[in-house]
């Protein structure tokens, strides 16, 4: 005990970890630390949590993101699409004319804030996927569509540059 009356051992602790508890907190648990000098009352035990990243959604906050491919019809015409949640699957309504990199809101589909309960939004960021037109139907679709809509999405390009 080297004179200060303590003696080390090691005990398991059940803790409970709040809900939606963002990365980095410290969670205190009241008497569980070290033994007090002298005979005196145990502190507290300090908990530091790690919350480990998701290969597909990321957490910004009580905000969940996700990246989503969209086909070029679909962006173009509108559609409806499920897409990945942290609860399952919800659907989505795709506006027509959706650009790629577009963000979309889904609300209260976030992380419940731990102090709170209050559920976060989940951002679901549209990828616009291009066909390469391998097939010579696709692409005499392509140029037909080309020609009826012959946008120039840089047409203001170089005077916005000032070049």
């Amino acid at each position: 005990c080297h004179g200060d009356g303590r003696v080390p051992r090691t005990d398991t602790v059940e803790v409970r970890i709040p809900q939606g508890v963002p990365d980095g907190a410290r969670l205190r648990v009241a008497g569980k630390g070290s033994a007090g000098l002298l005979g005196g009352p145990p502190g507290d035990l300090y908990i530091t949590i790690h919350v480990e990243k998701h290969a597909f959604f990321r957490r910004e906050g009580d905000n969940i993101e996700v990246q989503v491919p969209l086909t070029v019809t679909e962006a173009g015409l509108g559609a409806k699409i499920e897409v990945p949640t942290i609860d399952g699957r919800s659907l989505v309504r795709i506006p027509p004319g959706t650009n790629s990199g577009q963000r979309l809101r889904l609300r209260e589909k976030g992380v419940p804030n731990a102090r709170t309960g209050a559920r976060g939004d989940q951002y679901v960021e549209v990828q616009v996927v291009v066909p390469r037109p391998a097939d010579e139907r696709v692409r005499t679709i392509m140029k037909e569509l080309q020609d009826v809509a012959p946008e120039d999405p840089r047409k203001d390009l170089f005077t916005k540059a000032g070049v």
